[in-house]
């Protein structure tokens, strides 16, 4: 059995779209040392490849991050290969909240130095001594108590688009930038109750290890992130106090939690929380695009990329050589050049 896939993106894609079967997407990770990465790894892929699960895993030493989908009807015999793995049994599953869309076309697992890259150097720092866990019910309490600043740990155009009511967002690209300024700039909060966030909870629990490393006393952090937040406050009929949508990394990009829309579009300013990627592929850049910029710009980033995808695909090709075509997310500031 070949342990990697071998079918391009393109069939693939069309073979996802083209089964009708119902797909569960969710999302897990654990912090927990893992001898043999590569080893865990290729057991992973067999494992899984069995039951048609497809997404993205990322395996280290410290431990393992996956954003999944399989069809429905094999979530099942997921959860029994799933918890069949001593460390993993009864891991908690975060389901999407939305999957009216397809999320994933290919299973991709692979060895990374960290399951989620920090930065961190410090020999001494230690996950084992990490923040307490707040379930939705005692976020929403906590909130609303004096001396408590919330935290969201994810980046800049995810915050951009959805966030807690009265929460701190860093101006930042990448978590690993992240951990250094929120040790910079709330120095002079250390006596305070710090609540810290993000998507699953990958994040902000380190955030909240890292935290406490560098003196703060009182951190929490959201167990299961957005996800499970939403999820616990619909199930328990709590007041929900999470505003516009939950990005993802996924095909999806995001998923709609409320029907408040608190972003902007990028070109003409008005109401809009729909990310995509300019259709220029040499260009890639990930930005907020209203319905009526997307017709005049033909979903690009700005004229010039609108005169690029106007070209044949020759010349595009000849544009790009040499240059890099970008990657889905990319992490770059929205052009001025519209």
């Amino acid at each position: 059995m070949a342990l990697r896939n071998r079918v391009n993106r393109e069939e693939l894609k069309l073979r996802i779209e083209a089964d009708t079967r119902p797909y569960t997407t969710l999302s897990f990770y654990c912090y927990h040392p893992i001898a043999d990465t590569l080893l865990f790894r290729n057991d992973l892929y067999r494992m899984f490849s069995q039951i048609e699960v497809i997404g993205r895993i990322y395996v280290a030493l410290e431990g393992i991050n996956a954003q999944i989908a399989m069809p429905t009807v094999n979530l099942s015999a997921f959860k029994k290969a799933l918890y069949s793995i001593q460390f993993l049994d009864g891991i908690r599953l975060n389901i999407a909240i939305d999957a009216a869309f397809q999320s994933f076309y290919k299973l991709d697992i692979k060895v990374r130095n960290k399951i989620v890259a920090d930065g961190i150097v410090d020999p001494t720092f230690s996950l084992q001594n990490r923040g307490r866990y707040l379930d939705a019910r005692a976020w929403n309490e906590m909130m609303q108590m004096p001396e408590t600043l919330v935290i969201d740990m994810r980046n800049h155009y995810e915050s951009e688009v959805g966030r807690f009511e009265g929460a701190s967002c860093p101006d930042t690209d990448t978590f690993r930038e992240e951990l250094v300024r929120i040790v910079d700039v709330y120095k002079q909060e250390k006596d305070k109750q710090i609540l810290m966030y993000c998507t699953g909870g990958i994040r902000c629990e380190k955030a909240s290890a890292w935290m406490k490393h560098n003196g703060y006393k009182e951190v929490y952090h959201l167990e299961g992130g957005i996800i499970n937040y939403v999820n616990q406050v619909k199930k328990q009929g709590l007041d929900n106090k999470f505003k516009g949508v939950n990005f993802v990394f996924d095909q999806r990009i995001t998923e709609r939690i409320t029907e408040d829309v608190i972003a902007n579009c990028h070109q003409c300013g008005s109401p809009a929380d729909r990310h995509i990627n300019c259709a220029n592929t040499a260009c890639h850049l990930l930005f907020i695009q209203c319905s009526a910029c997307a017709i005049l710009l033909e979903k690009c980033c700005s004229q010039d990329c609108k005169s690029v995808i106007q070209l044949s695909s020759f010349q595009q090709k000849e544009l790009r050589k040499g240059k890099s075509s970008g990657k889905i997310f990319s992490k770059g500031r929205f052009p001025s050049n519209v």
